[in-house]
C-alpha cells in the first residue's frame, strides 16, 4: 500500500513546494536598479531619437525630423502627455509588439530609479489609438491602476530589432547618466561594435 501512495505523497509534497514560491511577473522581463537615471535620455540613448528637454516636449518637437503615429513599432518612442503624475510627461522605447492594444517598452524611471525591460503597456483608449494607456506596474506585480494620456509614438531613424534594442540596453543606461553636453545617441552603435 505504500509502495501505490508514494507517487501521490510525492506530487503533494511538490506542490506544496511550489506554491510558496512568489507568483511570476508577466509584466516585466528584468528591472535593473539605476539610482539618478531619468526616462528621456535613456530612450534617447536607446532610440537613437536625438531629441532632448523634457519628455513631453518631445511630441513638438519631432515633428520636423522624425515620423509620428498613433501605431507602435519596435524601436518607436512612447510619449506620454504631461499630467499630475508625469510633471514632464514620459517616454520608454517599443520593444515588442505584441497584439493591436499590448506591447513592451524598455523603460527607464516609470518606477523611481529602474530600468526596466519588456514593460507591459495597453492601449485602452476608446478609439484604439493609444491615445489612453495604462503600464505594468513591478511592485504590486499587476497593470497599473492609473489611465495615462499618450500623444503617439516617434518612429525611430531606422529600423530596429528587439535583439539590438535588448543588447544595447546596458550601454543605453550607462550612457543615459552622462549628463555632460548634448551627444548624439551612441547606445546602439556602440553595443553593435562590441
Amino acid at each position: 500500500m505504500l509502495t501505490r501512495a508514494l507517487p501521490f505523497v510525492l506530487l503533494l509534497l511538490l506542490a506544496a513546494c511550489g506554491s510558496s514560491a512568489p507568483a511570476p511577473s508577466y509584466g516585466v522581463s528584468r528591472s535593473t536598479s539605476q539610482p539618478g537615471i531619468n526616462c528621456a535620455p535613456f530612450a534617447r540613448e536607446l532610440s537613437g531619437v536625438a531629441l532632448y528637454g523634457d519628455a513631453a516636449s518631445w511630441w513638438d518637437a519631432a515633428a520636423p525630423r522624425y515620423r509620428r503615429g498613433s501605431a507602435p513599432e519596435i524601436g518607436a518612442v512612447l510619449v506620454l502627455n504631461r499630467q499630475d503624475r508625469l510633471p514632464s510627461g514620459h517616454v520608454g522605447v517599443v520593444s515588442a509588439v505584441l497584439a493591436s492594444r499590448q506591447i513592451h517598452l524598455i523603460q527607464a524611471n516609470w518606477e523611481p530609479g529602474m530600468v526596466d525591460q519588456d514593460q507591459l503597456v495597453i492601449d485602452v483608449s476608446e478609439r484604439n489609438d493609444w491615445s489612453q494607456i495604462r503600464v505594468w506596474y513591478p511592485p504590486a506585480n499587476q497593470m497599473g491602476a492609473h489611465t495615462y494620456r499618450a500623444y503617439g509614438f516617434i518612429a525611430p531613424p531606422q529600423k530596429v530589432t528587439r535583439t539590438e534594442l535588448v543588447r544595447a540596453t546596458p550601454a543605453a543606461t550607462r550612457f543615459a547618466m552622462d549628463t555632460k553636453g548634448r551627444p548624439a545617441p551612441r547606445a546602439r552603435l556602440y553595443a553593435a561594435a562590441n
